[in-house]
Formats: structure tokens, sequence, C-alpha cells
């Protein structure tokens, strides 16, 4: 950690600027049916998949957005039947959000098109130690996402 300011924040403007390209990509990537979906409303459909059933405010925590926010891309994703919701057994007061089998397979499919696109581009154009600091740099990106500042 360094106190020179520079470095940081010309390395946050190089990286948001790349992530922002690469996101775009990213989505062209995807069949034109899949390009309806908010990235935002796919990364938290994605968690849900992944880890379970969760709570309105574990979502926007996990997903590092305000409450409302989170309400907004629910109620799109429970629109489209690709969520559902139950009363936490544990406390009634809560509710769970649930992924469907359509929000499943919906997940199931549009990273194998995204990766299958990047992992082709990554095969093609990088060098095997390129593509091992690729794999430390996504470490290194992961963690930064779960710094609370």
């Amino acid at each position: 950690m360094t106190s020179d300011p520079r470095p940081a924040a010309e390395a946050a403007a190089q990286l948001m600027t790349a992530m922002t390209r690469l996101r775009a990509r990213l989505r062209t990537e995807s069949a034109p049916d899949d390009r309806q979906w908010a990235w935002s409303q796919l990364t938290t459909l994605s968690r849900i998949v992944k880890e379970g059933p969760a709570t309105a405010s574990e979502l926007a925590q996990a997903e590092h957005v305000r409450r409302q926010s989170m309400a907004e891309t629910l109620v799109a994703l429970r629109t489209a039947g690709l969520v559902s919701t139950t009363k936490d057994p544990s406390d009634g007061r809560k509710t769970l959000i649930h992924a469907t089998s359509e929000g499943r397979a919906l997940i199931e499919t549009i990273p194998a098109a995204r990766v299958a696109w990047l992992g082709g581009a990554i095969e093609a154009q990088l060098r095997a130690d390129e593509r091992e600091t690729l794999l430390k740099a996504a470490a290194i990106m992961n963690r930064i996402a779960d710094i609370d500042i």
C-alpha cells in the first residue's frame, strides 16, 4: 500500500474503463433474447441460484446496492417468472427469494455463451503467462469488490 494516490487513481480509472468495455462486449455475446436482462438482474439471479434463497436485504448488501434498487431488480425478476418468494420458516416476518426453474435455466444459458466467447478470445489472443496474470487479476478484482471502506 502506497501513500502516492496518483498510481491508485490511474489504475482505478483504467480498470473502470476496461471493465465497462468488457461488460458491454459480453452483453453483445449473448443470444438476442438474453439481452433484455440488465446486468444487475443477472448478477442477482445468479447469486440466488448459486447461494440459495435470500432476503432482499441480504441480496442488496451482497450486491452493494441500495435496498430500493434491489427491490426494483426483484420486481422485474418476479414479473418475468424467474424468482418466487416464500416466508422464512425460521422468521415469518422475513421473505425469502428463490430462483424458479426458468430462472435457473436462464443462468445456465447466458454465462455459457459469454464464457464460450471470452474463453475463445483468451485462448486465441493471450500467452500462457498472460492467462496466469488474468487469473491473478480476477482474484484481486474479487477481493476489491468485497472491500468495505
